[in-house]
């Protein structure tokens, strides 16, 4: 039976995770001439989050990773942050879900502009404090004030598309168009079959990697911004008979995918999202 917390060593010269057999509370990332803590990967919250400046539901999500060498993920990365690795890859993953009842606050939703269809791009990282977070390269929604207000208040990659969520029993679709003027044919349809959840005690290293990610990490000009997340623990199925067609992966620059995905569904959680503060570097810990 997996642990629930998961833990590892690496050294950002080689890049490799190696596993601790000792288990000690974090790992160490070391780099001449500072090492830094790490934190360790767990699926329950941390408690960290002060003051929550958003509130919203992701539900009906759909995780899809495939892995890339960590050189590859590390030279799209700004200075100062470090591809997170699992099992010696690097972590790419395409997330179609809904976002409902987005409110800022203690304020209500907005009915139409605060539920919306989100696909996003991502990496995982961890920050000049050791702190494990998501990158992301895109994040592609249909409501282009989101965006704009995503853009300027949190510098995250947010664009304008076209996306529709549909529904037959137990078998989703999420498609996607990019809107902007010369990115019409930036894409991504994902169908998939939804299955038996996945038990606690059956929930592998590897979904926990991807899943258990307390934190956003994006850049303002050459500041680093870090927001903290805070939802409960993710619930987990099964997903099959995955069918993908997209290039989107491909529009944020990265290299073309390879193989099958690692594929996972969660019917959602509530989730409240930090006020997005500037990260220190390592010489300030």
């Amino acid at each position: 039976m997996p642990s629930p917390d998961v833990e590892e060593s690496e050294t950002l010269l080689s890049v490799e995770v190696t596993p601790v057999t000792n288990r000690p509370s974090a790992r160490l990332i070391a780099e001449s001439p500072v090492s830094i803590t790490v934190e360790p990967v767990s699926p329950h919250p941390p408690n960290r989050l002060r003051r929550a400046v958003l509130r919203q539901q992701w539900d009906e999500l759909a995780y899809f990773h495939w892995r890339y060498r960590p050189e590859i993920i590390q030279e799209r990365l700004p200075s100062g942050v470090r591809v997170d690795t699992f099992d010696g890859s690097a972590w790419v993953g395409l997330i179609p879900f809904e976002m409902r009842n987005v409110r800022l606050g203690p304020t209500p939703s907005v009915p139409w502009l605060g539920s919306f269809i989100e696909i996003n791009v991502r990496t995982y990282v961890i920050d000049p404090q050791g702190r494990r977070a998501v990158w992301f390269f895109s994040l592609d929604v249909p409501r282009s004030v989101i965006v704009a207000v995503a853009r300027s208040v949190f510098a995250l990659p947010y664009c304008w598309a076209r996306a529709t969520h549909t529904r037959d029993g137990d078998r989703h679709r999420y498609e996607m168009t990019r809107r902007w003027t010369g990115s019409a044919d930036v894409f991504a349809d994902m169908a998939f079959t939804v299955g038996e959840a996945v038990e606690d005690d059956e929930v592998s290293e590897l979904d926990h990697f991807l899943s258990a990610r307390w934190a956003l990490l994006t850049q303002r000009h050459a500041q680093l911004r870090y927001g903290e997340v805070r939802h409960r623990r993710w619930p987990l199925q099964r997903v099959s008979d995955v069918v993908i067609d997209q290039n989107v992966l491909e529009a944020a620059g990265l290299p073309a995918p390879e193989g099958s995905p690692h594929a996972r569904y969660s019917p959602g959680v509530d989730v409240e999202v930090g006020w997005f503060q500037n990260v220190p570097d390592k010489d300030s810990r």
